[in-house]
């Protein structure tokens, strides 16, 4: 996004049209922020914010050297790859069957990991170590599907571990 800004910058188009041409690089950069941040799976609106761009440049055909088009569409390019790589691990996660048997997982444990430990451990045993074991193993249990759960979501701003997004903006604050 930087790099196709850049251009802008450098290239002989008006000053209106380079700030048309900044608006909608704005606007592609604030979208991708805004599909990453919620769970919409839907990239359709993206793929046209895009597009305008490309349409922007062909339609400068006299203004635009053939070599700086060439190169603005690869850098465009790698824009829309970069974009389908963030889009792909936005919405691929872990599949629910995988999920649910680890949460039934955790809720039945205690049920069948108690009798194990007493009968193991026989008829004189220490009650207190029993349950402090098997709610050891529970709360690292439901850590564990928790800290996945975070992870799942990288741009949600809900974690410590989150991917922070304004710092890619164009603009940084």
């Amino acid at each position: 996004m930087k790099t196709l800004y850049y251009f802008t910058t450098t290239s002989n188009l008006t000053l209106e049209e380079k700030n048309k041409l900044e608006i909608i690089l704005e606007d592609v950069g604030n979208k991708t922020m805004e599909r990453l941040k919620n769970q919409n799976e839907e990239i359709k609106d993206l793929d046209d914010e895009i597009e305008k761009v490309y349409d922007f440049i062909l339609s400068k055909n006299g203004m635009i050297s053939t070599k700086l088009k060439d190169r603005v569409f690869k850098y465009l390019n790698d824009l829309h790859e970069a974009i389908d790589n963030l889009h792909a691990i936005h919405v691929h996660r872990t599949p629910l069957s995988l999920k649910a048997y680890c949460k039934v997982f955790i809720y039945i444990f205690p049920f069948m990991y108690t009798p194990t430990i007493i009968f193991n451990i026989g008829q004189n045993y220490n009650h207190a170590a029993v349950y402090f074991v098997v709610i050891l193993t529970e709360f690292i249990l439901i850590s564990l599907y928790n800290i996945q759960d975070h992870l799942e979501y990288p741009f949600d701003d809900k974690g410590l571990d989150d991917i922070k997004l304004d710092h890619f903006k164009i603009k940084r604050k």
